[in-house]
């Protein structure tokens, strides 16, 4: 299991944004992976994307490495951020952006207000 462990520490350690994910960005396999992956794209934000349904030791792993049981997770800068509705909150709150922010990770800005506004 260190083996794992090792992967996954490397890819949150080497990429400032990680998304655990079932697909890939270009071809989500479920509807969660898919608004995040989403967002992150249509924010415009760099990001490395991992297919877990590729590596089932993989997809075990990363639960067991954040101890969160779902499918996908969010990293920025080693730290994890959290699942689908918690990532939707922080972006309809601006929390994403904050977090973006702080971070210095790169964003259209005016992308993440459209989110907002189209959800108002």
């Amino acid at each position: 299991m260190s083996n794992v462990n090792d992967t996954i520490g490397a890819e949150i350690g080497e990429n400032d944004v990680v998304l655990f994910m079932k697909g890939t960005s270009s071809m989500p396999q479920c509807g969660f992976s898919s608004r995040i992956a989403g967002v992150l794209n249509y924010m415009e934000v760099t990001f490395k994307d991992i297919n877990v349904l590729a590596d089932e030791e993989l997809r075990q792993g990363i639960k067991d490495y954040s101890d969160w049981p779902t499918i996908p997770q969010l990293y920025v800068k080693g730290e994890f951020i959290g699942g689908c509705d918690i990532v939707t909150e922080m972006t309809l709150s601006g929390e994403l952006d904050e977090l973006f922010d702080d971070k210095g990770i790169a964003y259209d800005k005016a992308a993440a207000n459209r989110i907002r506004e189209s959800n108002r």
